[in-house]
């Protein structure tokens, strides 16, 4: 049982890691980044970051608990929530507004 108990740690260590790479890529590429942590039900949690730049991206983390390790590992600031000074950091461009409200607003379809 033991084994399995290691083999298990083992594999988040690695998964924890990993994310914290890359939240540590996209802190490089962007300034310096900030984060937050969302519940996604069984999926797990969302992990959004957001660069001194603006740009901004997510991942998803098997669990809330390895998504705040990967932060606490990559060394960036986590916020309890993703509103004020904080959500008012992200800069969209003309991608993101046709996404979102392009088709409500008459604009391009997203096909």
């Amino acid at each position: 049982m033991a084994d399995d108990t290691q083999q298990v740690d083992a594999r988040a260590e690695r998964k924890v890691a990993r994310l914290a790479k890359r939240i540590g890529a996209f802190s490089t590429a962007h300034g310096g980044a900030e984060g937050q942590v969302a519940h996604i039900g069984e999926r797990g949690a969302r992990i959004v970051l957001v660069g001194e730049d603006g740009g901004w991206g997510d991942l998803v983390a098997p669990s809330y608990e390895l998504a705040e390790k990967a932060l606490q590992k990559a060394g960036i600031t986590v916020h309890e929530d993703f509103d004020g000074e904080f959500a008012a950091k992200v800069r969209t461009g003309r991608y993101e507004w046709t996404r979102m409200a392009g088709i409500q607003l008459g604009g391009p379809a997203n096909a």
